[in-house]
């Protein structure tokens, strides 16, 4: 297990059901230390998981009182692990699907390179839903266009390293990237910031209910709410072309 004063695990989480504790164990073995959001949790988890963090001191939890959305959640464990010193976090879903035994690898890129962001790129198996692993093809050919070929090895997979201050800045000057938008803005706005892509192969497993598995993508709310996001985000590409271009030409 490594630890770092300046690389932290963050785990939001919003009714995972007991799935979430052999996440938490999972991260723990690798990293420290590892906080976890509950995002308004009512399955019971954060009792338990309190408990835990009792007993670890490399784990904290911290409990938001209302369900705001994934990306509100991480914002929220982001602005606090700024104040107390920490430079970058690994996003990782609580749900058990992301490989924990990715962290050191992820976290040691970063540290070789702490402007870039670290992009899981994920590796399905036949757990796979067919419709997702089609619809984010689409997702990742969006997020590419609009952040001018930036590279972007997958849009959608939520386990990467952020530079933290670079991202909270972003998010406190715009009112999106609080819910199910919040991953595949963040790489593009962060594109648009000048922060490069690191593509990361990581597998990932979709877990069955009788697994423990639980989703919360709604395909009407959540593919509308996406389908916003890429309007808002072509006219932004639109706005940034030149400056794009110039990025891509290595002018000033």
């Amino acid at each position: 297990m490594q630890a770092s004063s300046t690389h932290l695990v963050l785990i939001p989480s919003y009714n995972p059901g007991a799935s979430v504790y052999a996440t938490v164990a999972s991260a723990r073995a690798q990293w420290a230390p590892v906080w976890v959001v509950v995002d308004g949790s009512t399955d019971g988890s954060t009792e338990q998981l309190q408990r835990l963090a009792l007993e670890d001191p490399d784990l904290h939890v911290i409990v938001l009182p209302h369900n705001s959305g994934k990306g509100a959640a991480a914002l929220h464990g982001i602005e606090t692990a700024l104040q107390k010193g920490f430079t970058h976090v690994l996003t990782m879903d609580s749900d058990g699907q992301h490989d924990a035994s990715m962290i050191p690898e992820f976290m040691q890129k970063s540290m070789a390179d702490l402007d870039a962001m670290v992009l899981g790129v994920p590796v399905f198996d036949a757990s796979a839903p067919r419709i997702r692993v089609n619809g984010r093809k689409v997702s990742n050919g969006l997020a590419n266009l609009v952040s001018g070929g930036a590279g972007i090895g997958d849009s959608l997979f939520g386990f990467r390293v952020y530079p933290a201050r670079a991202l909270a800045e972003i998010m406190r000057s715009n009112p999106w990237m609080r819910r199910f938008d919040f991953d595949p803005e963040a790489v593009v706005r962060l594109c648009w910031r000048g922060v490069r892509p690191i593509n990361v192969p990581c597998k990932v497993r979709y877990l069955t209910q009788s697994e423990g598995g639980v989703s919360h993508f709604n395909y009407w709310r959540d593919n509308k709410l996406l389908a916003g996001m890429y309007t808002r985000l072509l006219l932004g590409f639109l706005i940034r072309l030149p400056i794009l271009i110039l990025r891509k030409l290595g002018l000033p």
